[in-house]
């Protein structure tokens, strides 16, 4: 028998890797977009709506408010129904809201969109996070984890050039629109992100799990491990509670402090 883990250690680094790389990367570019976007786009609304500074103030706050919030439901949903769902379903979901953001006829309607744009976003980490460890589980490529965050960047420095061009001509409404196009684009790539094996195991489908396994392998023109796929069967899932419990709680409070 072999597990998730060791097969992917037995097919080793390749094609597929880097392809998943550059793909779950890319959505860090559409993450970072929507979120630095208010930082470039504040001063026009304030004059536009003739804002205080609290209030301008308030939609960074409500867009993390929406991210907060909604992280731990898409997390349990991705729990329950799979990563590939809640990762899809995020990116309609931000790509949705952001275009609706670009037509908001009032100011409270522009802090009410963009927070449903934080609660889609948030799910963006959902699947990202999950695929980032098949590429962990080959311990000597771990640098590609630190190289992910040139994505981040990428998307930062996108978004204020965009700005400097798009503010002064077209205006801000047409800069949220532009903003959204890569996460609209990144839907049209989903058929190459498989879901995760360790989940597929975790709820019992061996089978779509092997599957995920021999796609990776065959991309990679490496072979499989002999014998057959089992994991250690889990008696128990975790749950929300257990983050406070007092064997883990200041690891967890220490954990919300930092983030």
């Amino acid at each position: 028998t072999f597990t998730v883990e060791e097969a992917v250690e037995t097919i080793g680094f390749g094609r597929f890797h880097i392809v998943l790389f550059l793909v779950m990367g890319s959505t860090g570019v559409a993450e970072a977009m929507e979120i630095m976007l208010i930082a470039v786009v504040s001063p026009l609304i304030q004059c536009e709506w003739q804002l205080q500074d609290w209030q301008v103030a308030l939609v960074t706050t409500m867009v993390f408010f929406g991210y907060m919030v909604f992280s731990i439901v898409l997390g349990l949903l991705a729990d329950r129904y799979g990563r590939w769902k809640i990762l899809l379903l995020s990116f309609l979901w931000a790509a949705y809201f952001s275009l609706l953001t670009s037509f908001a006829p009032s100011y409270i309607w522009f802090v009410f969109l963009r927070a449903m744009v934080g609660g889609g976003v948030s799910g963006h980490a959902q699947g990202r996070e999950e695929n980032k460890q098949i590429v962990a589980m080959c311990s000597y490529f771990n640098p590609f984890l630190s190289l992910g965050k040139v994505f981040w960047l990428a998307g930062s420095l996108l978004i204020i050039g965009l700005a400097s061009v798009v503010n002064p001509t077209i205006g801000w409404r047409w800069l949220i629109r532009i903003a959204s196009i890569p996460g609209i684009l990144l839907i049209l790539m989903f058929k190459f992100i498989p879901e995760s094996a360790r989940y597929n195991v975790s709820t019992g489908n061996v089978a779509a799990a092997l599957a995920t396994l021999q796609r990776i392998a065959e991309m990679n023109g490496a072979a499989m491990p002999e014998g057959v796929l089992k994991e250690p069967t889990k008696e128990r899932r975790g749950k929300f509670k257990d983050l406070i419990h007092p064997k883990y709680l200041r690891t967890t409070l220490q954990i919300w402090i930092i983030w």
